[in-house]
Parts: C-alpha cells; structure tokens; sequence
C-alpha cells in the first residue's frame, strides 16, 4: 500500500482546507493509502480531530511572530539569529524542524510528499529521492511594505520551493491567475509548474434560517479571517467603517466559534436568528461567530460585495465561484498583490481603512453593472477542481 506524507504549514487556515480537499479526491481516485499528515498549532490539533492519532505527527514549524497587525516585522527580523518572545533564533527552528522531519520520513519510507507551505519537507524529500508536489499560491512575491526585510527570505524560500518535483499551483492559467503578482516564477521552476485550478468548489445548497433571514436583502459580507492578531487588526477597521455607512446592512464573520451568533436590529436590540426571522424584524448588522457551509454559501449567494483581506482561499470562491465584487484591506504582501490584480481588472476595489472601505462599499454599491460586466469576462477564464487535478498529479507520481 503506497504511503503518503501530507505536510501543511500551521499560519493561517488556507493550507489545511486546500489539503483536506485534495485528501479526499485522492482517497477517491487512488483507493487505498496510508495517509500520514505533520503540522503543528490549531493545524495539528484539527488533524487530531479528523485523523487516526498514529498518523498525525506534531513537527513544530517556524512561523512568523505575531504584532499588533499580522507578523511583526521587526521582531522577526530579530529572531533570525536571536531569541526574540520565548522563541529560540529562527536558525535553530528551522534546523530542528529539519531534524524532525527527517527523522518521521526515515522511519515511515514514503513513497510520495505533499507540502502545503511547508518547504522543509521539500528539502528532506528531494535528499532521499522521494516523489514530492508542493502546493501553493506563491513563489516570489512581489514585496512592498516589508522589501528590505524580506527579500533575502524570499530568495531562499522561492530556491527550497524549487526543490519539488512538481509545483501545483492552486490557481488558473494566466492570464486568469489571481496569484499573478505572487509568482514570478524562474524558469527552471516553471518547467515543472501546473496550474491546476482553484480548490474552491460549489456548495451544497441547504434552506437555513440566516438564509432565509437574508433573502431579499441588500447587504456586505464582511470577512474577519486569519491568525489571532491579524483578526484583531481587521475587526477594529470594520468598527470603523461601519461608523460611515448608517444603516447599510452587513453581515459579519468572526471565524470564532466562541463569538455567538446575533442579530443587532434597526432600533439598536440583539435578538437570534430564528427570533428576528420569526418577527420580520428590520436588521442593521449580523454578527455570526463561525458560518456552516450552507450558510456561509447563502452569505455569499446573497450578498452584493465582500470584504476580505486578500487571502487566495476567499477570492477564489468569491470571485471565482459567486462572481461577487470584493473589498480588499490587506494584512501581507501576498494580500496586496492579489488586490491590486482584482482591482487592475475592475473585480474589486482596494481599501486602506474604515473609511476607505466604506466609500468602496458605496461605489460597488452605485457602480455593479460595471462590476457584474468585468466579474463576467474573468469568470470565462476561471478554473475550479484544483483538488482534483493536483490529486490526479499525485496519482501519477504513485504510478497509480
């Protein structure tokens, strides 16, 4: 039975969706694996949730320390080769993190590695001959707020990503690439480059009652995503830019399953969903701490714009499979580059703060049919079943 290493860098949730999408279909298509996934932080503990425990293994993966707005820059820097926040230097990270993974791939002898995020596993795969595919969305991004900081570590990443046999790149062929301006790929790594098409899939539909709540109505969708600092960061923006937009109606996503699900009404009361559906009661804002998937399908369904910071995850399914105009306030560089490509082609609008994202609203808002015209031409060109491309990819390098 073939054995397969999944490796799924822990910042952020994107890695691990995209990941579990291509498990599945490849569970699908090649029958029977031995499956072994390594991660750490709130990634780890998700697997142990899904996964057999003997096939989770915890690898501790560098990760950028957090600030007040996403990674702090400056402490990270220090980190390199000093210890900065409890953290021993980077260097020192990453030479265990090295060590360990070697270790697991030693003992387990698979025969194929699949790396989301993760260039370590790349490295020890390519040392000992193995089969390895490395997802992603990036390569060398093009560097703004953090050039002078981050360029050498770009190079070095961009050399370790190079080291894959195959790179799956969870996008759609150019020109149609939301991930453009975070490529550049060398030419060496672009030989051995697929684009497979985006992970995002259509939901099933399902009647609920924040569905049927929001029929008929105009509003935002406004999206909190992220690791813990960079969920702050946006949520304090969002306070603001609802101080513009009066009784303009917004639906909220905390990704927190401890925030509970409330509806703040015209006169300023919080009742439930079910309550203000059963009284037809007039709502303002919608705060819903964590979103099923039928009901995050009937936000976006519904809703006339949404806000996100950038990630490739969200503008893929909002762009891609709803046709939805987009707001971006970008946290990374990698969200810079991918707004600017949305606003380039007239899908979307970039905006800096509270007030700024406010004015987009309202321009999207008096403007759509420009907006539905330009999401039109890039929904001819936009390509879904990333999962199940780069799950036949995996079966060809399994001789499956």
């Amino acid at each position: 039975m073939p054995k397969v290493c999944q490796s799924i860098y822990p910042w952020g949730g994107g890695h691990y969706a995209r990941m579990m999408k291509l498990d599945d279909r490849l569970r699908g298509l090649a029958g029977d694996l031995e499956c072994h996934y390594m991660s750490s932080g709130h990634v780890h503990e998700k697997l142990l949730g899904r996964f057999a425990p003997e096939r989770v293994h915890l690898v501790e993966m560098p990760v950028p320390i957090d600030g007040k707005e996403g990674p702090s820059i400056s402490l990270s820097v220090a980190n390199l080769l000093a210890p900065v926040a409890g953290r021993p230097p980077l260097v020192s990270q990453i030479a265990g993190h090295l060590r360990a993974e070697a270790a697991l791939f030693n003992r387990e002898k698979f025969d194929l590695a699949i790396n989301d995020g993760d260039m370590g596993a790349n490295v020890i795969a390519d040392r000992r001959d193995i089969p390895c595919l490395f997802v992603t969305n990036q390569f060398r991004p093009r560097l703004y707020r953090s050039r002078s900081y981050f360029y050498p570590a770009m190079l070095f990443i961009a050399k370790q990503i190079a080291r894959a046999t195959r790179i799956v790149v969870a996008d759609s062929p150019p020109p149609h690439c939301i991930c453009e301006y975070n490529l550049n790929l060398t030419r060496e790594a672009a030989e051995k480059t697929e684009y497979v098409g985006h992970f995002a899939e259509p939901a099933k539909r399902e009647k609920t009652d924040l569905g049927q709540l929001l029929s008929g109505r105009e509003f935002g969708y406004w999206m909190k995503t992220g690791n813990r600092s960079t969920s702050e960061a946006t949520g304090n923006r969002y306070r603001q830019a609802f101080g513009y937009m009066g009784d303009k109606k917004r639906v909220v996503s905390h990704a927190d399953p401890s925030v509970p699900t409330s509806v703040t009404c015209a006169d300023g009361s919080q009742v439930s969903v079910s309550e203000a559906l059963d009284k037809k009661l007039d709502w303002i804002q919608i705060d819903a701490g964590f979103l099923s998937e039928p009901e995050k399908d009937a936000v976006l369904e519904g809703c006339a714009y949404a806000v996100v910071n950038g990630s490739h995850t969200a503008l893929g399914e909002i762009l891609g499979v709803k046709s939805r105009p987009i707001i971006g306030m970008p946290v990374y560089d990698e969200h810079a580059n991918q707004i600017r490509w949305a606003q380039e082609r007239g899908v979307g609008l970039a905006a800096r703060d509270g007030r700024g994202a406010a004015e987009a609203a309202a321009k999207i808002l008096d403007g759509r049919a420009g907006f539905q015209d330009a999401l039109k031409e890039f929904s001819r060109g936009f390509v879904a079943g990333g999962a199940k491309g780069a799950a036949r990819i995996a079966a060809e390098a399994l001789k499956i």
